[in-house]
Formats: structure tokens, C-alpha cells, sequence
């Protein structure tokens, strides 16, 4: 099909060109737009796409060239993701940046997706060349071989095509205007998560880095902490190093093996390959012989005085008055403490370091308390466990971490972490800082989540109102998405109050080129069209189930006299009124009955040779057959009403009252056939993933709906 491409003359779109010329897809060129405008492919039809992207996409599946968007839909997915970092990462003050990443990427790939040159390729390789001299300084430099290698590779199988495209749209300095000043505001991917070794983390050395991902075991994985997991696990594969995840299970009444499992389950679904799993209870011996050894130091003192006044005296900067307590009187305490006896439960372990120090962290913080309530692991062998800020850099050190990850909210927790180690004799580890993950109607607080759990305000930990792992998976999430939001942001150190609708636009672009899609309408809001010259009896035809995605498969649709239309589309046909019918054609209404003002059915005939351009309305529609299935459709709203919580702001003063929806629907026979966890478009309607399939015709499908970045709650 003939086509022209309209853009604007100092923005050309490199990667179309150049797509399109390997693709062997015939365009004209236009580059008569304003400075700034977006390109558009116009046929010689009337229609038109707008948007590199889009365009990509299009050149991709018409293209003359094997397997240019994927061999499945896995690779698809992977494809898209290129194409949406391709236009940002490699431009403006990130461009360096990137070329280290694509570097190390590229380390045993000969091509970015698959084993075959695909859209992703010739986009990425675009917006490279398109820099110009720029790119031309780094590829001499040989600093970045493997980026360089493929490069060169794709230039060479591809010479004479892209020497003419480089030639006639890239000068010296590269093309178009770089987007630098607002790089970083649009995608936050930043030079923490892409640059090389020298800019990353301090002091870090290929081959000897070890980080560690260390949850505890009080609750499932939320998206804070995939943010945390898939840093330490960028990092480690970054420097060709260790990953540990490390259960920091030292609260006893708060952890369970539940938790442990479901942790472990949520790592391997977010990808991240770990070294080994460790406990912090490992170490309980050790971390006691190294506080009863800091005690006889006079480095630690054992503490009864009540919990409030102890922390009023931290925050005024008064001294305990078992701060002199001799190391005797200290050490018997403490073998109270070890006991579990009435006596040592009045007691805590603090460390004696300054209770002047403007940094109230480090006005004697508590290191060991005790408990009678038995481990997940080890049962009830001790009556003491420390506290996170002393086990924490203690096995650190012991494991051999190298840089401890942790988020800026720990910033002023930094100084008692290097305090402590350095009492304790031993190595330092490195503190690299990231900014915390918030997001907006949220709560990550694993003790808040804890509570609609408890209060049957959602059903479990995977409650697709949850900000788990699980929960936004079963939602409809894909992982690819997450990875992509999280990694966009990179170990950025500024705070953000993030939007769900950023996250879940990303989700759309992977699962809307290959879901399938079907027909549903309301149950309870239906009216019934009767086709007078419609087939008398009802014949089936074989549809794709994607039209532009070979892999969703097929589906069977039935053709009748009589079919079910959605009565909001009833509402708004007047009599007279030609329509158009997906995947059939068009319908003339002749007639519409109503009963005390509302309508009960329509008369109307075919008119299939009726052009569908010409009609307003496209109509979803289901035959009146006894086949249809039965749908529950659930939408779901925030747990709470409120944008962001004030500290002084009680969660459940803000809990929002309705959260959940469902409404009965009827749906095409082919969803008999779909499986838990499928994702599927419900033409004009959204997206949805099935969360329960068909089991009988008594039970309805249950299908998620899935937000798609624009449209506003449903469940108000």
C-alpha cells in the first residue's frame, strides 16, 4: 500500500526510514511539518497513524523481512519495550549512559531481541547513528566493544541501505534538537542504573561486588520492595558480582514461614537470580557473643527503664540512668535477658554512643530486646533477638557485602550503621542510597497492609487492590511492565510520588498488541435487535481472535436473526439509522419498541454492502443463542480515598467505601476456552485477565478489569 510520511525537516524520524527500507515498505517522502510535530503515515485511502512508535509497529508487521516483531509473542513484548526506550535513553546528557548499558547487554547477544534482527535493532541503531559525530567520537574510542560490534554488524549486512539514510538525514552534530533539558522530568533513567562502573556504586570493582536483597518476612512483596530486589539485582549482574537475599527474620511475633515462601515465590517471579538465601537467625549465636563482647567493652549497657520515658530521654538527649552501670551489673542483666526471666523482660540492650549527638540515631539505640514468642525457625531457643540497625551491618559484614542498598528513608540511620561497625571491629560496607517508591491512594506499610487483611477489608495478601507482587499480577500487571517503571526511574535519589496510570500505560503497550479479543455485553442492560433478512438459520464463521496478531489464534463466531446488543449503544440509534456491525457489516434500524419509556428491542435489516466508513456507530453484539457464558466483570477503586497520607494522618480515617464492583455479563462462547491468568480485550469495552475460567455454565467467568492508564475509577 502506497504511503506518505509527513514530518517535520530538522526532526526526521531516522528509524522509520530506515525500517522501512530493510522492511521493503514503499514511502514518500514529506518533511513539511512545523518543528516539533509528531510524524504521520498517510494512505493513499484516507486513513492515517501518527506516532514513531505506532508507525514502527505497523512497518513491523507488514514488513517483508522474518520475524522483524518477534517470533511470539514473548518477543513482541520485548521488542516494544525497545522501541519505548529507544527515542529517550539515547539522546540528550543520558546518551553515555546508555551506550554503557547497551554494552553490557550486548556481551553475548548478537541481537537485542531473539536470535534474528528485529524493529528493535534498526530502532536502537537509528538513534545511535543519529547522534552523529557524537557516536562517531565513542566508536573510536573503542570504549564500548560489544555496543560497537553490533553496530558495526547491522551496518555492514545493511550497507547500502542505511549508508543512504545516515547520508541524506544525519549531519555532523546528529539530527534533530536533543530533548536533553527534559530527560530527565519524562524518564528517570537515570546515571545510576545505566552508566559504567566508574559512576555507579564507590569503590566497586568488576568481579567483587556482592549486594544483598534482605525483606522481612512479615508480609508478601509489595512494589516498593521490587524496586529494592531489581536494583541489587541490576547491580549484581552490572559488576559480574554476588546477590544474597537475606531474610531479616528478628521479630519474631511479626514473620512466618508464609511469608518466607510467598517472598521467595514473588523474587522468582520478578526474574531476580540470587547467589544463595541466608537467615539473620544464622547468626543469632554470634550477633549475642558480639553483644555480650560489646558489653564488656563498655560499649553497650543494659537498659530497664519504661519504653516511653526511654524515648523521651533520646529525644531531649538525657542519659539513662543505667548508662554507668558497671560491665558486672550489665553482664547479669543480661543473663536475665537471655533467660527470659520476669526481670530481664524489663530490659533492653542500648549501644553507648552519644546521647548529644544531633543525630538522634545515635542517642544509645536499642540492640537487643526480648520476646517470648516462638521463631518461625527456630522455636522458642531464645528469649532475645536484636534489633535491624544491630544485626543489619553486622552480617553484612560478615557475608562479605560489599555495598548495602537501601532507601533514602534510612538516610539519617547512615551514620549510626558505619557507628556500629566500626564498634564492632569490623570491615566497612558501603551505603548506596535510593529513593523510596511511593505511590499515590497508597499504602506500603507492611503493618497497615496487615490490617485489611486482618479486617477482611480485601481477601488476602493477593488482593488485586494490593500493592503486592501478587496483588497487581493478578490484576493484570505483567512483570515486563513493572521492570520496565522501575528500572525507568533508576537509583534516582529524589523523592517521587509516583502514578499508578504511568505504570499501568506501560502495561498496555505490552499486552494490547497481542491479547485477544472478545465480546461481551451487560446482562442486565441489553436489548435485542431482530434482523429481518437475516440468515434464517444461524451459520458460524472462523475469526482471528487478534486481527493483527497471528498468535492469539482463532475464534468461532455465530451469525443469527436475532442477536444482543448493549443498551447504552440502543439508547443513542434513532429510527432510520444505519449502523455498523463488528465483523459483519451494516444494519438499517426500521423500528424501535419502548415500554414506560424504555426500549425493549429494535427492528432492523442488513444492509451488508453499506460502506462502514460512513456509519457513527460501531456496534459490539452477541447472537441470541443458548451459548453464551455467563461473566462476572470486576473493577476495582483505591483502598483509600486520599492522594497522599499526612504523617499525622490516620489510614483509616481515609479509607475509601467502595472498592469493589462487579456486573453481571454475557460473553461469546469462545471464553469456555479461557485460562487463569489470560489477559483479553473486551472490544469497547477495557482489558481484563481472568482470574476464575469457565467451570460451568451455573458459574460465571470471573474477569479483572485492568486499568489502562487513562480511564478514571470505576468502583466510586
Amino acid at each position: 500500500m502506497e504511503a506518505k510520511l509527513a514530518f517535520a525537516q530538522d526532526s526526521p524520524p531516522l528509524s522509520i526510514i530506515s525500517a522501512a527500507k530493510i522492511a521493503g515498505v514503499s514511502l514518500t517522502m514529506d518533511p513539511g511539518l512545523a518543528s516539533g510535530a509528531v510524524p504521520t503515515l498517510h494512505f493513499n485511502s484516507g486513513d492515517f497513524i501518527h506516532g514513531i512508535n505506532t508507525i514502527l509497529r505497523y512497518i513491523a508487521r507488514v514488513a517483508s523481512v522474518s520475524s522483524f516483531y518477534g517470533q511470539d509473542a514473548i518477543q513482541a513484548s520485548h521488542v516494544d519495550q525497545w522501541l519505548e526506550y529507544a527515542p529517550v535513553i539515547l539522546s540528550g546528557s543520558e546518551f553515555e549512559a546508555a551506550c554503557s548499558f547497551l554494552d553490557g547487554y550486548l556481551a553475548s547477544r548478537t541481537f537485542l531481541v531473539g536470535y534474528s534482527l528485529s524493529i528493535a535493532d534498526i530502532a536502537v541503531w537509528s538513534n545511535i547513528a543519529g547522534t552523529g559525530q557524537r557516536w562517531e567520537s565513542l566508536r573510536r574510542s573503542k570504549k564500548y566493544q560489544n555496543l560497537v560490534r553490533w553496530f558495526n554488524s547491522i551496518a555492514l549486512d545493511y550497507a547500502s541501505t542505511l549508508d543512504e539514510v545516515v547520508s541524506a538525514y544525519v549531519g555532523k552534530r546528529g539530527i534533530g534538537k536533543s530533548p536533553a533539558p527534559s530527560l530527565k522530568e519524562k524518564v528517570h533513567v537515570s546515571k545510576e542504573i545505566t552508566s559504567g562502573p566508574e559512576v555507579d556504586l564507590p569503590g566497586a570493582k568488576v568481579g567483587e561486588v556482592c549486594v544483598r536483597f534482605a525483606p522481612e518476612p512479615s508480609g508478601y512483596l509489595h512494589i516498593g520492595h521490587a524496586k529494592a530486589g531489581l536494583l541489587n539485582k541490576y547491580f549484581a549482574e552490572r559488576y559480574k558480582g554476588r546477590l544474597i537475599v537475606r531474610f531479616d527474620d528478628t521479630n519474631p511475633s511479626k514473620e512466618s514461614n508464609e511469608f518466607v515462601e510467598n517472598v521467595l515465590k514473588d523474587i522468582d517471579t520478578l526474574g531476580i537470580k540470587y547467589d544463595v538465601v541466608t537467615y539473620t537467625s544464622d547468626y543469632f549465636p554470634k550477633l549475642m557473643e558480639m553483644a555480650e563482647s560489646l558489653i564488656k567493652q563498655g560499649k553497650a549497657y543494659v537498659d530497664d527503664t519504661p519504653k516511653e520515658q526511654m524515648r523521651k530521654e533520646r529525644m531531649d538527649g538525657v542519659e539513662s540512668k543505667c548508662r554507668n552501670n558497671t560491665v558486672e551489673e550489665n553482664l547479669a542483666l543480661w543473663r536475665e535477658m537471655v533467660n527470659g526471666t520476669e526481670r530481664g523482660m524489663q530490659c533492653c540492650v542500648r549501644g553507648k554512643l552519644d546521647m548529644q549527638d544531633p543525630n538522634k540515631s545515635l542517642r544509645d539505640p536499642v540492640y537487643y530486646r526480648c520476646n517470648t514468642d516462638p521463631h518461625h525457625r527456630v522455636g522458642s531457643k531464645y528469649r532475645v533477638y536484636p534489633t535491624y540497625d544491630f544485626a543489619c551491618p553486622f552480617v553484612d559484614a560478615l557475608e562479605g557485602v560489599t555495598h548495602a542498598l537501601r532507601s533514602s528513608e534510612y538516610h539519617d540511620r547512615n551514620a549510626q550503621y558505619y557507628r556500629i561497625l566500626q564498634d564492632m571491629g569490623l570491615r566497612r560496607v558501603e551505603i548506596y542510597e535510593f529513593s523510596r517508591l511511593n505511590m499515590v491512594y497508597t499504602l506500603l506499610s507492611k503493618r497497615k497492609l496487615l490490617w485489611f487483611v486482618q479486617n477482611k477489608k480485601v481477601d488476602d495478601w493477593t488482593d488485586p487492590r494490593f500493592p503486592t507482587v501478587q496483588g497487581i499480577v493478578r490484576r493484570g500487571l505483567k512483570i515486563e511492565a513493572l521492570i520496565q517503571f522501575i528500572l525507568e526511574q533508576g537509583a534516582s535519589k529524589n523523592l517521587n510520588l509516583m502514578e499508578w496510570d504511568k505504570l499501568w500505560t506501560i502495561n498496555k503497550k505490552i499486552i494490547d498488541p497481542v491479547c485477544a479479543r472478545h465480546t461481551a455485553v451487560l446482562k442486565d442492560q441489553r436489548v435485542l435487535l431482530t434482523l429481518t433478512n437475516g440468515p434464517e438459520k444461524p451459520f458460524t464463521r472462523i475469526l482471528p481472535r487478534h486481527k493483527k496478531y497471528e498468535g492469539a489464534g482463532k475464534k468461532a463466531t455465530t451469525f443469527t436473526n436475532r442477536i444482543w446488543l448493549e443498551y447504552a449503544d440502543a439508547s443513542v440509534i434513532s429510527v432510520g439509522q444505519e449502523v455498523t456491525l463488528m465483523d459483519w457489516g451494516n444494519a438499517i434500524i426500521q423500528e424501535i419498541k419502548t415500554e414506560n419509556g424504555l426500549i425493549t428491542q429494535l427492528v432492523g435489516e442488513l444492509h451488508l454492502e453499506g460502506s462502514v466508513k460512513s456509519t457513527k456507530l460501531k456496534l459490539t453484539w452477541l447472537p441470541d443463542i443458548e451459548d453464551l457464558v455467563s461473566l462476572s466483570l470486576v473493577e476495582f477503586d483505591y483502598l483509600i480515598n486520599k492522594k497522599k497520607l499526612e504523617e499525622d494522618e490516620d489510614f483509616i480515617d481515609n479509607l475509601n467505601p467502595c472498592t469493589r464492583r462487579e456486573t453481571p455479563a454475557l460473553g461469546d462462547p469462545n471464553m469456555r476456552n479461557l485460562k487463569q491468568g489470560e489477559i483479553i480485550q473486551l472490544e469497547r469495552k477495557t482489558y481484563y485477565r481472568c482470574d476464575v475460567p469457565f467451570v460451568r455454565p451455573s458459574k460465571p467467568i470471573v474477569l479483572f478489569a485492568i486499568p489502562d492508564g487513562r480511564q478514571q475509577s470505576a468502583a466510586n
